[in-house]
């Protein structure tokens, strides 16, 4: 049962209650689901304020530990995150089962996977999108927006930025772009993928972001930016991803030479 706090230390209160919380959430004594003690109860286990209890409970909500049900209390989060391997993501073998990485991590952790696509078309290219993709800014692209769901609940927002000239009267402007996705898309069209680079980042996120996702408040971002290039070395994607912090771990796996 929770309740143990050091007396002799000079951490907070409310972190160490938060610390002993969250000790019982990973060894299981409060599982997957599970509802959370009342506030009064655990301020007498504790034997500390309401205001520190409830500091300690909005410190584990902001970590994805816990999600509070208005007029229900708190409960201890039920949907695991998704590990996003770097090194397999984009492995080939995906698409010619006819997967996007997408499905195939989910599928792969046996969780629910749905899209939806929000918007596709074509649009200026911002500087940035521009520069990434070795474009002047302005130049047309095609833009794909897509949000992410793993066992119903919304996870990610992405919106993929092409060269409209490469992409122009092809399956990819299709909201169903077919098996494999966009990427087995380009490698038929001759494009072979040779490499991605990402770069990522963490925020708060913005208003819509935070409806879209239905975010508990508190919880950031991963900003991720990736941009895939052609065996030739061209740019052919740059794909702008929001994602809930609390929703994804992210697993690399880095050679020692």
């Amino acid at each position: 049962m929770p309740g143990h706090i050091d007396p002799a230390s000079e951490g907070p209160l409310y972190r160490q209650i938060a610390d002993d919380l969250r000790q019982e959430i990973l060894v299981g004594r409060l599982g997957p689901g599970a509802a959370l003690p009342s506030e009064s109860s655990l301020m007498e286990t504790y034997g500390s304020a309401r205001g520190t209890v409830r500091q300690a409970i909005a410190l584990l909500r902001s970590e994805g530990a816990l999600e509070v049900k208005r007029g229900r209390g708190a409960f201890v989060r039920d949907r695991p995150p998704v590990r996003r391997l770097a090194h397999d993501r984009f492995s080939r073998s995906h698409r010619d089962r006819g997967d996007s990485a997408f499905l195939a991590e989910l599928k792969a952790q046996g969780q629910r996977p749905e899209v939806e696509v929000i918007q596709v078309g074509t649009e200026k290219a911002s500087s940035e999108v521009a520069r990434r993709l070795g474009q002047r800014r302005g130049t047309k692209v095609a833009i794909r927006r897509r949000r992410y769901f793993a066992e119903g609940h919304p996870i990610e927002l992405a919106t993929s930025y092409l060269p409209w000239k490469l992409v122009e009267g092809s399956p990819i402007m299709d909201p169903n772009p077919g098996p494999g996705g966009i990427y087995a898309r380009l490698e038929e069209m001759g494009h072979e993928l040779s490499r991605f680079t990402e770069e990522v980042t963490a925020r708060m996120p913005l208003p819509d972001e935070s409806r879209a996702l239905v975010l508990s408040g508190g919880v950031p971002v991963i900003h991720l930016i990736r941009t895939a290039y052609d065996t030739d070395g061209n740019a052919v994607e740059v794909c702008d991803t929001v994602m809930a912090a609390d929703s994804f771990i992210l697993s690399y796996e880095l050679p020692a030479t």
